[in-house]
């Protein structure tokens, strides 16, 4: 991506703010004239001032003091009416910038909530890194456009009335003032060649940096469990040299360009000094003492671009780094959740998977030529070892993922065809680890069905069995979710889904939380609301399961056994071996003696 194809990306996100842009345009422009005012008053004033120093008669005082009113005068007012431009138009540009700022970051958030799961589980989309892109895209772009009309505009549009003010007056001043400005740029640019690769190298340590924090802060408590701070601290120090490394060298190469650039600013400026005053001692036609300073303080304007012009460079380059990233993710359309047109009044919870393959974009090939029945109304339990594929069937039926092949329908029709809204709402999901958002218990349960009563609200937390726990704490709903114990919020996201009370259910370990008691409390209430519903429920605990109605044992992406619990038991194989370990774990000989 170039300056001009970033400036055509950005127009789009500046245009709704034309009439802002349009008060900050005509603003630059009488400053633009302001900016030339000194020049003009200090040549006058220099050479009204060596004409009374030369005045028949001698001296006057008199005339001074009414010259130097006049010269003050027109200077301070200038000041103020600068000042008032000035903060005009810095004010309309920043409105402009964080509107834009506030454009863009919305806009990116509703693009991430429209991806589909395989984005999020892609290597490079890490959640620290996205979100490096889009903090650094944001930042990046609005300082873009601060740059280009609150900063670059001002000074480019100066510059360009005082280059014509001195070809106005001598072309061959503003032929040496032109001939300065290529060569600077020119200079500007190869700096841009040379520090593109190591910008580029820069990035990419941030997201690193900053998904490297992101993961100590989310394994907190694996890293103390096992004395690890040592090595993480290590690791991030690597991470951190490498980053030193980097921005040294990127620094070391801007600074010797920019030193270069100064160089060449002076040199221009030496030369508008020597032939001014070579064209005074010569008595060339238009030119007084008052021209050599008139012409010094115009190249300052011209040259103002160029004093600034290698910050905002920095700045457009990084930009167009960071664009890159952001862009990126503003438009990968390929990587838009599908969603088709089909919609249903009345959903029965039919699911038939056929010959379905399925590989994670990780690389993982997680299900092989797989096919099964859910019926609708009855419970079936998905069992199997870790890494068997059960959670990859419901993450198929929720349809987080589509099959690499084969087909997955609901009541006949096939999910790809299903509106994902319209699924989504007749779906609770339940699973091992539940989000918790930021905010109170109240609101975190009324996320099942935003329109809910307090009433309903406080119905799903006594189906949960969470309700008396609730209400005992000082704040009683309005209570911070996030400090609940982790089965305490385990029973909030199961009191979330009683309160959406959908007529499909899948649980993915939903009592894995709980204690004993607990557990058995949840159990009678989903024991309550299966009653008339389809139910996938994967779990270890042969308790959850024991009473479905069918089971799929799978191993390795495929359908090992399939019948009832009874039945598949008697066939021997895996889930007896499971099911015997379970009972062996438990001690279960024991407690039956116990029992007994």
């Amino acid at each position: 991506m170039g300056v001009f194809g970033l400036l055509r990306k950005l127009l789009p996100y500046v245009l709704p703010y034309r009439w802002l842009l349009l008060a900050a345009l005509l603003l630059t422009a009488l400053g633009a004239v302001m900016s030339q005012v000194n020049a003009i008053v200090l040549d006058r004033a220099v050479d009204a001032i060596n004409g009374l120093l030369h005045i028949e008669g001698g001296f006057e005082w008199g005339r001074a003091a009414r010259l130097l009113l006049i010269v003050s005068s027109v200077l301070i007012g200038k000041e103020i009416l600068a000042a008032v431009i000035t903060f005009g138009q810095r004010i309309f540009g920043e409105k402009i910038r964080i509107n834009v700022s506030r454009d863009f970051s919305l806009r990116v958030v509703d693009r991430i909530l429209s991806f589909r799961m395989a984005f999020f589980s892609s290597e490079g989309n890490e959640a620290g890194k996205v979100q490096t892109r889009i903090d650094r895209g944001v930042m990046s772009l609005s300082n873009t456009v601060k740059n280009f009309f609150i900063d670059i505009l001002p000074l480019f549009t100066s510059a360009i009335m005082a280059l014509a003010l001195m070809f106005a007056a001598n072309i061959y001043v503003g032929m040496v003032a032109l001939a300065i400005i290529p060569v600077y740029f020119w200079i500007t640019a190869r700096q841009g060649v040379r520090m593109k690769g190591w910008r580029r190298r820069v990035f990419g340590t941030h997201q690193a940096l900053n998904h490297g924090i992101m993961n100590i802060l989310e394994s907190m408590n694996v890293i103390k469990s096992f004395n690890r701070e040592r090595v993480e601290a290590d690791r991030q120090a690597a991470l951190q040299d490498d980053s030193t490394v980097q921005q040294m060298q990127t620094r070391r190469i801007s600074f010797l360009f920019e030193g270069l650039k100064s160089f060449v600013e002076q040199i221009g400026t030496v030369l508008i000094i020597i032939l001014t005053a070579y064209l005074v001692l010569i008595d060339y036609p238009g030119m007084s003492i008052g021209k050599i300073m008139y012409h010094v303080l115009l190249f300052s304007n011209v040259s103002a671009p160029i004093r600034q012009l290698h910050r905002i460079y920095d700045d457009l380059n990084d930009a167009l780094i960071y664009a890159e990233g952001f862009f990126g993710l503003l438009e990968a359309d390929e990587e838009v959740e599908p969603s088709g047109q089909y919609k249903s009044e009345m959903v029965k919870g039919r699911f038939e998977l056929r010959n379905v393959d399925f590989t994670y974009p990780s690389g993982t090939h997680a299900i092989d030529n797989l096919s099964m029945t859910i019926e609708p109304g009855k419970t079936t339990a998905l069992v199997g070892l870790s890494g068997a594929g059960k959670s990859t069937i419901v993450n198929l039926l929720d349809k987080f993922y589509s099959p690499d092949s084969g087909s997955v329908t609901l009541d006949g029709v096939n999910l790809k065809e299903w509106d994902t809204a319209s699924l989504r709402d007749n779906i609770g999901l339940v699973l091992q680890k539940n989000h918790i958002f930021s905010g109170t218990i109240e609101e975190n349960i009324r996320y099942g069905k935003p329109t809910a009563t307090r009433q309903e609200v406080e119905q799903a937390a006594r189906q949960a069995y969470i309700y008396d726990q609730i209400v005992a704490l000082p704040d009683g709903f309005e209570s911070q979710a996030l400090n609940l114990s982790g089965g305490q919020q385990q029973r909030i996201a199961i009191a979330r889904m009683f309160l959406k009370n959908p007529p499909i259910i899948f649980l993915d370990e939903p009592t894995a939380s709980l204690d004993a008691i607990a557990t058995e409390q949840i159990k009678n209430s989903i024991d309550a609301i299966k009653q008339g519903r389809t139910v996938v429920i994967i779990s270890h605990n042969i308790g959850q399961i024991i009473d479905s109605d069918e089971i799929y044992v799978l191993d390795k992406g495929r359908v090992v056994q399939h019948g009832t619990p009874d039945d598949v038991y008697h066939q021997g194989g895996l889930y007896k071996q499971i099911f015997d370990a379970s009972a062996r774990s438990m001690n279960a000989d024991k407690i039956a003696s116990v029992l007994s």
